[in-house]
């Protein structure tokens, strides 16, 4: 805004000075119309560049999830998709839920933000980083254990939300609360006792 007025005053001294800037215009050189003939050749010579680069390589994708089945959930194709719906809704809630005094709007502003970042990082190396997926974030990322830790003596350590291949479900807060009450300390009722002199 600041900038508009500096020219504005550049133009007002000009204009008090009597000097006239001549306003150059692009003259567009006007192109003859193609014949007919001239059409097929150039729709042909197109057809031929196409067939001869093949198809798409998509280098700027990881290597790791450049082929990926059309079917799995992590498709670059639909998380390509995905950005686009998410930059959609970032322009639609607009600068002034950046920063905005409404914290929801905030929220969904930042929010939004991340998830792209997140996507965007995943199509470059292959790694996902956000916890949800999906064009609205609907859907949830399934934790699964790779190698099962255990405790000194023996038995294995869960954490919730995780599934267990060894166990052929997920792991759940009731289950682990079960857990924590067999190796729970058991506790006294006695009340602390002072020494006196």
């Amino acid at each position: 805004m600041a900038r508009k007025t500096q020219i504005e005053k550049r133009k007002a001294a000009m204009e008090m000075l009597g000097i006239e800037k001549p306003e150059l215009k692009k003259v567009r050189k006007k192109r003859k119309p193609m014949t007919e003939e001239q059409k097929a050749a150039a729709v042909a010579r197109l057809a031929k560049a196409r067939a001869a680069r093949g198809p798409a390589k998509n280098i700027s994708i990881d290597e790791s999830i450049r082929n990926l089945d059309a079917e799995h959930p992590l498709n670059p194709n639909k998380v390509k998709e995905w950005i686009k719906e998410q930059k959609e809704l970032l322009q639609g809630l607009g600068k002034e839920a950046k920063d905005g005094k409404d914290p929801n709007l905030r929220k969904m502003y930042w929010d939004t933000e991340t998830y792209i970042f997140n996507l965007q990082r995943y199509l470059n190396d292959g790694i996902y980083r956000d916890h949800r997926y999906g064009g609205e974030k609907q859907n949830k990322i399934r934790l699964v254990s790779v190698a099962r830790a255990y405790y000194p003596d023996g038995t294995p350590k869960g954490t919730p939300g995780v599934f267990y291949s060894d166990i052929g479900e997920e792991y759940t807060n009731e289950m682990a609360m079960a857990d924590n009450e067999r190796y729970a300390k058991t506790l006294s009722n006695k009340k602390r006792v002072r020494k006196t002199n």
